[in-house]
């Protein structure tokens, strides 16, 4: 088993799913997080429970699209503990449908969460890590941005999106100060489905979870090993996908 003593880890959407997997797995293996999300209630009663279970863990309640609560998450982050090792942008929304549909409120709070809430988090982080020296930036993306479905188009754009942007960083930090490390799932059994407004692609992805879809704790595993690497090592990114199609 992979140890994360002593590291520091940031999770944005980190109520449930995913974020919340991450945050158990790495304070299970020795990391201190900090969770956020907006339900505050939700996340309160998670950190209880790890430290519950003998792991440090705390909260800030954080809406990824409002840059200052980002800022505060770090800063939240860095005077708990005294720095922050890694931030993991996991926070996402996926109100899909067909684009002739124009779900144009849609799009937009795809493209504030997905993808500004992502650069908000970047933009939080980078000045703790240059002042540190290190510093590790997570990004939960999609491989709906590899292969585009029907109904998922905007939803993969903004997927993509943060791929470009994670890429073009990982180019630009020439120094090793940061590392980046995109993952990209398939179909997770999470709530996802439940912020899809048209009934018929809720249903069918949620079938689709149901037949193919994998637990949020395979991304967690995912997340715990890009982070366990040794500072000369950066691991672009990882795709998680089913062993066993339906």
């Amino acid at each position: 088993m992979l140890s994360l003593h002593g590291k520091i880890v940031a999770i944005t959407g980190a109520s449930g799913g995913i974020g919340e997997a991450t945050a158990r797995l790495l304070a299970e293996r020795g990391a201190a997080v900090v969770l956020s999300a907006r339900r505050s209630e939700r996340i309160d009663a998670i950190a209880r429970d790890i430290r519950e279970q003998g792991g440090r863990a705390v909260t800030c309640v954080v809406d990824v699209t409002k840059a200052e609560d980002l800022r505060r998450l770090v800063a939240t982050t860095v005077a708990q503990y005294g720095r922050i090792d890694v931030l993991v942008n996991n926070a996402g929304i996926a109100p899909i449908s067909p684009v002739a549909d124009l779900d144009t409120e849609g799009w937009s709070a795809m493209i504030d969460v997905n993808l500004r809430g992502t650069l908000n988090g970047i933009a939080a982080a980078l000045p703790a890590f240059r002042e540190q020296g290190s510093g590790h930036l997570v990004s939960i993306v999609s491989v709906a941005g590899l292969s585009v479905s029907p109904s998922m188009a905007v939803y993969a754009a903004t997927k993509n999106a943060v791929r470009t942007v994670h890429e073009g960083l990982r180019k630009e930090s020439t120094d090793g100060v940061v590392r980046t490390t995109a993952i990209s799932p398939g179909y997770i059994r999470t709530d996802l489905a439940d912020s899809m407004a048209d009934p018929h692609v809720r249903e069918q992805t949620r079938k689709n979870m149901d037949a193919i879809g994998i637990p949020p704790a395979a991304v967690a595993r995912a997340v715990a090993f890009a982070i366990e690497q040794p500072a000369d090592v950066e691991i672009g990114e990882i795709n998680v996908r089913p062993t066993v199609q339906a």
